[in-house]
């Protein structure tokens, strides 16, 4: 009796794995109540989407002064045209806008050559250490030539990037640093570093801010003083270094113990196991989050008004607080800010994005 076929089964096809449009419309509309719901929802985004578009487009008003928006319903843009340059550079002397804008492309150049991962390395390290020389040059001045314009007159957009920049990336090596301390087998070490991370975590960004500028000048001696734009610059390292740490401890925790075993077999000692394996390792781990920080201290950096520094959002503040366009454009404003805000926000979303997938590369 045979008991192994001797034929094979006859070939079929395979099945199509195409998505038709009624596959992709059956959760909306697949059931009554799901086709309610969608009528509702699309309803309501028509409704709102034509509401903007008659407020900001249709009725709007592009050219004229502050007398011709008060007779219009739509958006007043001569606002936004009128005091751009306020609302971007603040208060630094206008015959002298030209340096900010010199930095900003600078700033933006670098950033755009760092976003390629090939160029990553010492010379990128030195390369913006001669771009930030240049920028701080550019704005306070006093040398070669340039008039000084002290920190006072700093704000909007180039004040907003600098204390975000400057504080995240002095932030991450010490950010690094404790969460090491954090995870150290030496008590006092480890002890210090966790009322450190945990005291700067539990109180929010403008109580540290709010120290920097009225307590810490107490603790100073006669007759000195500390410029307001470092102390709000320390202040925000600081307050950053203790989110980066616990982003830096979640990923040293994800490294599987065999990898920190192997380093140990091949003779490596600590810093060379953290320098060579586990901290490249790590930071792959830790770029959404780290992104998402940056993100949130980009938009943070408002707070520093607290100790008399105008940033972007503050700005546009003040220039609603003018006479002549006074209770005449408001929402504007804020529309502005919410437009640049959102698009580096997104910038920053999708580098994010292209990192992940440019790390996985041959790993998947």
């Amino acid at each position: 009796m045979q008991l192994v076929k001797s034929e094979l089964a006859p070939r079929k096809s395979r099945p199509r794995q195409g998505v038709g449009l009624h596959k992709l419309l059956a959760p909306y509309f697949g059931t009554p109540g799901n086709v309610a719901i969608t009528i509702i929802c699309l309803a309501l985004v028509a409704l709102i989407a034509a509401k903007a578009i008659s407020w900001l487009v249709l009725d709007a008003v592009f050219s004229g002064n502050p007398a011709t928006c008060k007779a219009s319903v739509g958006a007043c843009w001569p606002f936004i045209t009128s005091k751009f340059r306020f609302m971007v550079f603040g208060f630094y002397p206008y015959e002298e806008q030209w340096r900010p804008v010199a930095a900003l492309a600078i700033f933006f150049a670098a950033c755009g050559i760092s976003m390629n991962p090939a160029t990553w390395g010492r010379k990128l390290a030195a390369f913006w250490a001669i771009a930030l020389l240049v920028i701080f040059w550019l704005m306070l001045g006093g040398v070669l030539g340039l008039e000084y314009v002290p920190t006072a007159k700093w704000g909007g957009l180039p004040l907003s990037f600098m204390l975000s920049f400057i504080g995240l990336a002095a932030a991450f090596p010490l950010g690094i640093v404790l969460a090491l301390a954090r995870a150290s087998k030496l008590p006092v070490i480890k002890v210090l570093a966790i009322a450190f991370i945990e005291l700067v975590r539990g109180v929010p960004l403008i109580s540290i801010l709010f120290m920097a500028s009225v307590m810490l000048p107490l603790f100073m001696p006669d007759g000195f003083t500390i410029d307001k734009l470092l102390r709000a610059q320390v202040a925000i390292i600081l307050f950053a270094a203790a989110y980066v740490a616990e982003i830096v401890r979640g990923g040293l925790q994800a490294i599987p113990k065999g990898q920190y075993e192997a380093s140990a077999a091949m003779g490596l000692h600590y810093w060379q196991m953290m320098r060579l394996i586990v901290l490249p390792q790590a930071i792959k781990i830790m770029i959404p989050p780290l992104v998402t920080l940056f993100i949130g201290f980009f938009q943070d950096t408002t707070l520093v008004v607290i100790v008399g520094l105008l940033d972007f959002l503050d700005t546009i503040r003040s220039a609603m607080r003018d006479p002549q366009w006074q209770g005449i454009a408001v929402l504007e404003g804020y529309v502005f800010a919410a437009t640049v805000y959102l698009l580096f926000s997104t910038i920053m979303g999708a580098y994010s994005r292209f990192l992940e997938r440019h790390f996985r590369m041959g790993h998947d």
